[in-house]
């Protein structure tokens, strides 16, 4: 846990990592506490329609409990897969927290997948046992076939289409476990990355990975936990964003979190949900921000008083900082990781100046540079590679099943990130892009994150993506793809015209001339991971 202190400086001085040798996940999130305080609150479910019901920690300890004996009765043994296909849920913990203690391999799914993507993750990993509800069991019959291993499924909404009842497993097992011994490094987690650049691979991470992140969640939330936190996220727990960076690191600390499963986001839901609940911190990812920054004058509906959000994913840009510190009363920290490292750049306004654009500096306990090809070291200014030293213990074991991959992450002791982008002199971080994000025209290299922040500052402007796009005389061009708000639809192609040419204006204006779309475009919707991140390579696809 980290220590407030006056400056960065301090903070990152005074801190110092304690991975013991023996450490379970599910023990640290529940147990300890079930054993110190079972009626604190541990999880308040709200699932829109009825009062929310609240479950402490000695509810979670007797439920996981009872389900890490059912593991055992189906056969399962350590280092065996659980794929856990569920929305934000009591049952989602309590599935998590049982597959630690039982010493098995917990592989989060989300529930917006189709038939193709959950059967690759479900077949690449192997799955033995599936936990679900009733609105997924019918792309998993779909699949069935396809996935020999994947022997028990388990329905939190009853028994039917080839599911078991989850419920009635548990009311057949006893509430006493005694959690297998796991140590800090024995593999815990098995999480599927967004796919952004290709196929995702599957990140194998180990239980002391919940360890590594604790210093990454309580610095953007200013020193979590403080009195009366209490934790939520609109994104799935099925994604590391929703997982390790609001749920897991709660528990371990002892505070509540909210579970709602929304089907979809919806700003105004989001508010009334922050008011009535009495949230105090949140991981809100930059689209939903965005989407929240469209609700006009947020404060005279809802009576809310929030102590910390954290965002990232993407860049959030000025506009974004502004509308937080307006519409909330302080600095919205942004940070940075990614599905194999996370959470290891981050911004907490507590003890350090706020720059917007920068993702922040590196969290205390983490070695994070910029290095070059060849993995040396770049001096401040210049672009590279965003790279993490190891060995960290925030960072995976290894790609499953995939050992080149794992090998092509590392160049020496650097874990590459893929991410391009430079540090200042007082150590900020600026992100550029991915690799493949980055545009090469006339012989500047441009990444997209400061032309998307510029065209989200016009009036006209929702959300909008950037790419490069072959161009003869300068390589590649800028084109954008826009989505623009209500109301601000051209009545016509002259109309259009005209709109085109004063973003263009705009943003030659704000920022400089090589940096200007060339070309840009209007469309309905950005195309977009299920974890919110806009997906270039799609855009690039459409031009070939």
């Amino acid at each position: 846990m980290l220590n407030p202190g006056a400056t960065y400086a301090d903070v990152r001085r005074e801190f110092q990592w304690n991975i013991p040798e023996y450490y379970n996940i599910g023990v640290d999130v529940c147990d300890k506490h079930a054993a110190a305080r079972p009626n604190d609150p541990a999880i308040i479910y709200y699932d829109g329609n009825s009062d929310a019901t609240r479950y402490t920690f000695g509810d979670l300890r007797a439920l996981s409990n009872k389900l890490a004996n059912a593991f055992n009765a189906k056969g399962l043994t350590p280092g065996d897969r659980v794929g856990i296909l569920l929305p934000q849920a009591p049952e989602t913990a309590v599935a998590h927290i049982a597959a630690y203690k039982a010493g098995l391999i917990a592989v989060p799914l989300c529930t917006l997948f189709g038939e193709d993507a959950l059967e690759y993750r479900l077949s690449s990993s192997g799955v033995k046992l599936l936990i679900t509800e009733a609105a997924s069991l019918a792309k998993i019959n779909i699949i069935r076939d396809q996935l020999p291993r994947l022997t028990t499924i388990l329905s939190i909404d009853g028994p039917g289409d080839g599911a078991e009842d989850f419920h009635a497993c548990l009311n057949k097992a006893s509430d006493r476990f005694a959690s297998v011994a796991t140590k800090a490094d024995d593999p815990a987690l098995l999480i599927f990355t967004s796919g952004t650049t290709g196929p995702p691979k599957g990140a194998l991470h180990a239980h002391r990975t919940l360890l590594g992140h604790l210093p990454g969640v309580e610095f953007p939330h200013n020193f979590f936990p403080q009195p009366n936190d209490l934790f939520w996220t609109p994104a799935d727990w099925a994604w590391i964003g929703g997982l390790i960076d609001v749920l897991l690191p709660a528990l371990h600390h002892g505070m509540p979190v909210l579970a709602h499963r929304a089907r979809k986001f919806d700003p105004e839901d989001a508010f009334r949900l922050i008011a009535d609940f009495n949230v105090k911190n949140a991981f809100i990812p930059p689209t939903a921000l965005k989407l929240m920054r469209l609700i006009p004058d947020p404060q005279s509906k809802w009576n809310y008083t929030m102590r910390s959000i954290g965002s990232g994913g993407e860049t959030l840009g000025t506009e974004l900082l502004d509308w937080g510190q307006e519409t909330f009363g302080f600095n919205i920290n942004e940070f940075y990781g990614q599905t194999e490292c996370n959470l290891v750049i981050g911004n907490c306004a507590s003890v350090m100046d706020i720059r917007p654009g920068s993702m922040g500096r590196a969290i205390p306990g983490h070695d994070v540079a910029i290095i070059d090809a060849a993995g040396n070291l770049l001096p401040d200014g210049q672009t590279g590679t965003i790279a993490i030293r190891n060995p960290d213990p925030v960072a995976f074991l290894r790609y499953w099943n995939n050992a080149q991959a794992t090998r092509e992450k590392y160049i020496g002791d650097w874990l590459v990130t893929g991410d391009t982008g430079h540090r200042d002199e007082e150590g900020y971080f600026w992100y550029v892009g991915r690799d493949d994000d980055v545009i090469t025209s006339a012989g500047y290299r441009i990444g997209p994150g400061e032309i998307e922040d510029c065209l989200s500052k016009h009036p006209a402007v929702s959300m909008a993506a950037v790419i490069g796009v072959p161009d003869l005389l300068r390589t590649e061009a800028i084109k954008a793809y826009i989505v623009l708000r209500d109301g601000a639809t051209p009545a016509d192609e002259a109309a259009s015209t005209t709109l085109q040419t004063d973003i263009q204006k705009f943003v030659r204006t704000k920022l400089a001339a090589y940096e200007y779309p060339r070309h840009v475009e209007f469309i309905d919707e950005l195309p977009m991971t299920t974890t919110g991140k806009v997906m270039r390579r799609r855009l690039r696809a459409l031009n070939g």
